[in-house]
């Protein structure tokens, strides 16, 4: 059965897609058996692509998130994901809001994973400007996902976060 995952920003144009398109491509790579998915807390873009800037910074780097568009992130995404990767604070905050009484799906901050650790949050390149900072990060918190994903166990990521 694969491993479902749902990465979460704020609009869904900049961090969570790079993060879906980031992972997707190394399980791909690593032979893992998982889904991924995108989504933000606010609707500003609903329908719309990945921000210009992120998909060529992206792109630059191997990465194709071309094919994403972005959604806002609903209670059912508890029943439907097995983990939800929140981008900072408030997009966490804002998922557990959401959180159904009846899930205990894991959420989590992705920054964390990151080699360094160093941070809570990934800072939103909407604002900072700075796409390959954002994606360096994105890039090492993804290669601390990595080791759970291949021994099946989600609730350890937590721990490590």
């Amino acid at each position: 059965m694969s491993t479902r995952i749902l990465f979460v920003c704020l609009g869904n144009i900049c961090r969570s897609p790079a993060a879906e398109g980031i992972v997707r491509d190394l399980c791909a790579a690593q032979g893992l058996d998982v889904t991924t998915d995108s989504a933000g807390t606010a609707q500003y873009h609903l329908g719309k692509p990945p921000y210009g800037p992120m998909q060529q910074t992206a792109k630059a780097r191997g990465i194709d998130i071309s094919d994403l568009r972005a959604r806002q992130v609903k209670s059912d995404d508890f029943l439907r994901f097995d983990l939800i990767v929140a981008m900072d604070q408030e997009n966490l905050s804002d998922i557990e809001r959401l959180r159904p009484a009846e899930s205990e799906t894991p959420v989590m901050l992705f920054a964390p994973l990151a080699d360094d650790g160093r941070t809570q949050d990934v800072p939103d390149p909407y604002y900072t400007r700075d796409f390959e900072g954002c994606l360096d990060l994105l890039q090492s918190a993804a290669q601390g996902l990595i080791p759970g994903l291949i021994q099946g166990v989600i609730e350890d990521l937590q721990t490590r976060a």
